[in-house]
């Protein structure tokens, strides 16, 4: 019976890791929902103040965003914006900002 569940949560666990990301919605999502404006052009921010994310790996920027999202990290402006996020979202900017390297 163990085994059953054990390879049942191995299914479950596996089927939700195979959403997969669009990296071009998510190059007109970190466009449309702002990012842009702070992180720049291809993730290169012009401002020193904001970070550039050209660089970051997707698990690090999808990390980040739903930690603003949820509240668990603070930043007034990245709460609000990530606030109007979607899980999908989240996964194709950070697929767009991984595939920037």
């Amino acid at each position: 019976m163990k085994f059953v569940l054990a390879f049942c949560f191995s299914l479950a666990m596996i089927s939700a890791g195979a959403v997969q990301a669009d990296a071009a919605a998510g190059q007109s999502a970190y466009a449309a929902k702002g990012c842009i404006g702070c992180h720049g052009a291809g993730g290169v921010s012009t401002v020193a103040t904001n970070p550039t994310l050209k660089g970051k790996n997707a698990d690090f920027v999808s990390k980040s965003l739903t930690d603003f999202r949820s509240g668990a990290r603070q930043n007034p402006i990245m709460n609000a914006m990530a606030a109007g996020l979607s899980d999908a979202d989240i996964r194709n900017i950070a697929d767009y900002i991984d595939g920037l390297k």
